[in-house]
């Protein structure tokens, strides 16, 4: 079942529900998937660019959760947090700190990086390796490790 579906489904869902935060959210992220299909016209837009929309979003509420808590608005970054955890559920599920660590080190080896000055190329090649399963902030911070 693609994600699109699945949200629309579980949106049909929580309106028979009654849950109006959920209901809230579901409707954002249907209308961001929405524009992401008008954007790319005429082409029909795939999985991954469903999963980088619902990344882009989850990125935005982990900002805004830390704008809200350096604020001392604590009530607005629950529901940021909340809105959060709904859309994380349907991303793929992220690989571990370890498994990137590992596949820093093949891309390592099979690119031949050595200095920061491969960090471009090194990324790339992580980045497709892993699939959308691994935050990009995570895997920078990974590959600046190994290249120092």
């Amino acid at each position: 079942m693609s994600i699109k579906t699945q949200i629309m489904d579980d949106l049909k869902t929580a309106m028979k529900a009654k849950e109006m935060d959920k209901v809230t959210t579901l409707r954002f992220l249907q209308s961001a998937l929405k524009n992401k299909e008008i954007d790319m016209r005429p082409n029909e837009p795939t999985e991954e660019d469903y999963i980088a929309v619902l990344k882009k979003n989850a990125k935005q509420r982990k900002e805004s959760i830390t704008q809200y808590a350096d604020a001392g608005r604590d009530d607005l970054a629950q529901n940021e947090q909340r809105e959060l955890e709904l859309i994380e559920a349907y991303l793929p599920e992220q690989m571990s700190e370890d498994q990137v660590k590992e596949l820093v080190k093949a891309a390592i080896a099979e690119t031949g990086a050595s200095s920061m000055k491969d960090m471009g190329k090194l990324m790339q090649s992580v980045l497709a390796k892993t699939g959308g399963q691994a935050d990009n902030k995570l895997v920078s911070q990974l590959v600046k490790e190994a290249l120092q």
